[in-house]
């Protein structure tokens, strides 16, 4: 099979090029495809809605995207596994993920993976982030963690992170006079790093009991048209410790608290699993604080693709207050 070698512009053009191709690999079933590029997307890939037609000749809105990476299509293709007969059946909301009408890893010659997904129809959970939608977002999470491991079950740890270059550039930048609040994040900083050994050792022994989306977030969150809430985007799922989507969501806000609507992900994420009947371990909260030390000691290092006053601020406020909790 060929490869795609071309810039991004071209490579698009490619992908829109070969329509007619993926039309005739789904039997003709596919039908115009409305193509369009979001300011988001990266690396030439082409999403668009169409129309596909069934077995039994109904007609139903799509969403096709080309191309996409190992670990989307892996995740996408396994969890949203559906045809045109079984599409009407049983519940449609059911499924934490879009169902898959139709999917292939090649297109003309190209290795250029594809999906043909259900259109979502019902609005952005961005639109309206009210505790509702907080909790609904978490549920889906919870959701999707229940279906991922009966399909895949966990056999490998994650690799580890290097914690060590980001808090050395954390020390580096925070050591500016222009930084602000300098003194407290060097000092902070630099307790981390004096404590790091028994800050890696305690994360590094967490248990591996979820697959992680690794990207939750309202963006990530779309609905179908009976309010369901389903997770897309699933090129970052990845093995590790269940509470690691909570704390990614709950990281997006620090600073801007009020979002969350009182609703705390991580002992919300933890409710949502126990009453799936999926592992919750006693020791979780302690878990939580040794990750968000690291997480939030590596604050300044990540300042020029996240960073702004108020996250850094809080960021810090979290480093100084749970730190003490972390490496005792």
């Amino acid at each position: 099979m060929g490869e795609m070698h071309t810039s991004n512009g071209g490579s698009h053009e490619l992908v829109v090029s070969l329509t007619p191709v993926l039309c005739d690999q789904t039997g003709g079933r596919l039908g115009k495809v409305e193509w369009f590029r979001s300011r988001w997307q990266r690396g030439g890939a082409a999403t668009g809605f169409s129309t596909y037609r069934t077995d039994e000749g109904a007609t139903l809105d799509v969403f096709v995207k080309i191309p996409v990476s190992p670990a989307e299509y892996r995740w996408t293709t396994e969890l949203g596994r559906a045809n045109g007969r079984a599409w009407r059946a049983g519940d449609p909301c059911a499924l934490p993920t879009p169902r898959v009408l139709a999917h292939g890893s090649a297109v003309g010659g190209y290795d250029l993976a594809w999906l043909i997904t259900e259109r979502l129809n019902g609005p952005p959970l961005a639109a309206q982030m009210d505790e509702g939608a907080v909790c609904d977002l978490l549920r889906v999470a919870a959701d999707f963690q229940a279906a991922a491991i009966k399909v895949a079950p966990l056999k490998e740890r994650p690799t580890g992170q290097e914690w060590e270059p980001l808090l050395n550039k954390s020390k580096e930048v925070a050591s500016s006079p222009h930084f602000a609040e300098h003194a407290r994040w060097k000092d902070a900083v630099k307790k981390t790093i004096k404590n790091l050994p028994v800050l890696k050792a305690r994360w590094g022994s967490r248990p591996i009991n979820a697959w992680c989306h690794g990207d939750l977030h309202a963006g990530n969150a779309l609905r179908r048209a009976c309010g369901a809430c389903v997770l897309v985007d699933l090129a970052l799922v990845h093995p590790g410790h269940w509470l690691e989507d909570a704390l990614y969501l709950e990281r997006q806000h620090w600073g801007h608290a009020e979002l969350l609507h009182g609703v705390k992900p991580v002992s919300e994420l933890a409710r949502q699993r126990r009453a799936r009947n999926l592992p919750v371990d006693d020791h979780y909260p302690d878990l939580a604080n040794v990750r968000r030390v690291l997480m939030a000691a590596c604050a300044p290092a990540m300042i020029e693709r996240e960073g702004n006053a108020k996250y850094l601020h809080a960021a810090l406020e979290i480093l100084e207050r749970t730190l003490p909790q972390a490496a005792r």
